[in-house]
């Protein structure tokens, strides 16, 4: 099932399908590793007789992130590199599909074998073979000044594979990728075109989609209810704020879980403004909310039988005569005042706001991500993912991470951040202006929010949320939907 949703543009990628045998006129996609005495071929049935000497005789290494491309026996065989034939694992796999993916266009049949398991194939395929081209007006054809263009992705992969076993993997892994290509698409989207309104209503096609329930807040709403914190982030733009409320509750759920995501459609800093170097990356800073969402829609179509409740709060950031200023004070939804010291500082703002209401649901579990802090980057930089909350949640999150493949890592919630938090004026202030420890600050402002009985975990991936280099693995350009699989696998691990 692919999206259906009101967006000026789509990335593409490449199709698969499951078969039991290869079609005649298909590449073939051949995984090869770095062995001890030089390049190997693991056991696959696609193999051409002859293979590994014509990749030894063109000096093939088998490496990560190295494709083969040779003609044998009339067959065109693209060869991916899975690096270390003793450290193969679903990563090694995911990467060199993802590599291999990129290497199909013009090809319009290919073939791969599921030696190596149906779901690590799959989704490198689908994920590393994703394209986005946004609003070019000659998005068909390559530009020959400009070598980098990508074209849109027309391959047709069979997945040789038949068994239940693999069936069940392949479908599995179609449901995520597809989610997280879906968050690509939406952190991609220009924010002339995605702003609260817009994105609220997108999000309630997707809902319809994946057989979700929806609620939206408007701004009357919002200030009847009392969410200060999404107010004053979206008081100084002329497009008002929302709050989207989305929830997937299969009969006889007996736990639930919360997701929270930042939603800032786009970020300027407010009056305290951002350089200009850069901003347009800004789009990015509403991915929180494009995983949370794309998460969701995973988790019903895989039918988990857990109870999960979204709030993702939308609001753009703008300097103007009506915005919040540095020094105001605000009321957030259940109470807490706090000193607005930074209003670049503003994802915490609508952050606690939606916390605080998941909260009143009393849920036994609580995960928020958010491209949250610059010091994210700094202390862990732009692959992995900054993981803090209440100690058993945050491990079982950060490990979730790592076995399918994106990076996290637990960190600590610091007791000596606790004075710095308090202010004068209000209950807490928004930013402690120091350069230590920013994205641990961030995680203890959000820690208030969260009830003591309450399993909490919090997600800073503003790096890993956007790419600005070059595609790796199956990793794009610009965005690359995580931490959508992150949430997945935890949410699966939570249903038991």
């Amino acid at each position: 099932m692919a999206f259906d949703v009101s967006l000026p543009a789509r990335g593409t990628t490449v199709r698969t399908v499951l078969a039991a045998s290869a079609p005649e006129d298909a590449a073939l996609l051949i995984p090869v590793a770095q062995g001890e005495d030089g390049i190997e071929v693991p056991v696959t049935a696609l193999a051409p007789r002859g293979l590994l000497e014509a990749l030894v005789a063109v000096g093939a290494k088998g490496t990560e992130g190295e494709v083969t491309r040779l003609l044998l026996d009339g067959h065109l065989v693209l060869a991916f590199g899975l690096g270390d034939a003793a450290d193969i694992d679903d990563e090694a796999v995911r990467r060199g599909a993802g590599a291999a993916a990129r290497a199909l266009n013009g090809v319009e049949h290919a073939a791969v074998s599921t030696e190596f398991g149906a779901g690590a194939v799959v989704e490198g395929l689908l994920l590393g073979g994703y394209v986005y081209n946004g609003l070019k007006s000659r998005a068909e054809t390559l530009d020959e000044d400009n070598p980098d263009e990508e074209l849109p992705q027309t391959t047709e992969v069979s997945v040789v594979g038949a068994d239940d076993a693999a069936r069940e993997a392949f479908e599995r892994a179609v449901i995520v990728a597809e989610s997280v290509n879906l968050a690509r698409d939406l952190v991609n989207t220009p924010a002339n075109f995605l702003y609260p309104e817009s994105y609220a209503g997108v999000m309630g096609e997707v809902a319809q989609a994946a057989g979700l329930d929806v609620e939206v807040f408007d701004e009357a709403q919002l200030e009847q209810a009392g969410f200060g914190g999404i107010l004053a982030v979206g008081r100084g733009s002329a497009r008002p704020p929302r709050l989207v409320h989305l929830s997937w509750a299969p009969e006889g759920a007996s736990r639930s879980v919360a997701l929270v995501g930042k939603g800032i459609t786009f970020d300027t800093g407010g009056i305290s403004l951002k350089p200009g170097s850069g901003m347009e990356d800004m789009i990015s800073d509403m991915g929180g909310s494009a995983a949370q969402l794309a998460a969701l829609a995973a988790i019903a179509r895989l039918g988990l039988g857990v109870r999960v409740d979204a709030w993702l709060p939308l609001a753009e950031n703008m300097p103007s005569g009506s915005a919040t200023r540095p020094g105001d004070v605000i009321t957030h939804y259940g109470g807490i005042t706090s000193e607005v010291i930074n209003t670049d500082a503003e994802g915490r703002l609508v952050l606690a706001d939606a916390i605080a209401r998941a909260c009143e649901d009393a849920p036994g579990y609580l995960i928020e991500t958010a491209t949250l802090t610059g010091a994210q980057l700094v202390a862990l930089g732009a692959r992995t993912a900054g993981v803090m909350g209440s100690d058993e949640l945050r491990d079982l999150v950060a490990d979730a991470g790592r076995t399918v493949g994106e990076q996290a890592w637990a960190m600590p919630l610091l007791e000596e951040q606790e004075d710095e938090l308090k202010s004068p004026i209000a209950d807490i202030r928004n930013t402690h202006n120091a350069r230590t420890g920013g994205m641990l600050f961030a995680g203890l402002y959000l820690s208030r929010f969260v009830p003591e009985d309450v399993e909490w975990a919090h997600i800073d991936v503003a790096g890993p949320a956007w790419n600005g280099g070059g595609a790796h693995g199956y990793t794009p350009k610009r965005a690359t939907g995580a931490p959508v699989r992150t949430v997945v696998e935890a949410v699966t691990r939570l249903a038991g």
